[in-house]
């Protein structure tokens, strides 16, 4: 294999695994930051009603003020962690479900 070609390999391997890697290192606020861009981006494409919109944006803040108090109570411990990352995937997977249902504003 000659440099360019695998220089070119390398970097179509190193963009994909920073794809994959990231999401896992942006965390519990990374990951709510993406959900919020999500639901805006939906309701500014119409893909979301403004009642979907502000349900989804209800259940991002329930998440958020439930992550605070986890980290007053002196930081969060791994079910805690884990508690707040399921109810994280829920979320996503209403924000999908909302964003795909066929109605539009």
């Amino acid at each position: 294999m000659n440099v360019k070609k695998l220089s070119t390999h390398m970097g179509a391997v190193l963009m994909v695994a920073t794809m994959i890697v990231t999401p896992a290192l942006a965390g519990v606020n990374g990951r709510q930051a993406n959900q919020q861009h999500r639901i805006a981006q939906g309701w500014r494409s119409g893909e979301l009603t403004g009642h979907e919109a502000a349900r989804l944006e209800r259940q991002q803040h329930r998440i958020s003020r439930s992550e605070h108090r986890m980290r007053a109570t002196g930081g969060m411990n791994p079910r805690e962690r884990a508690r707040l990352h399921a109810r994280q995937d829920r979320a996503s997977a209403n924000i999908r479900h909302q964003k795909h249902d066929g109605w539009h504003r």
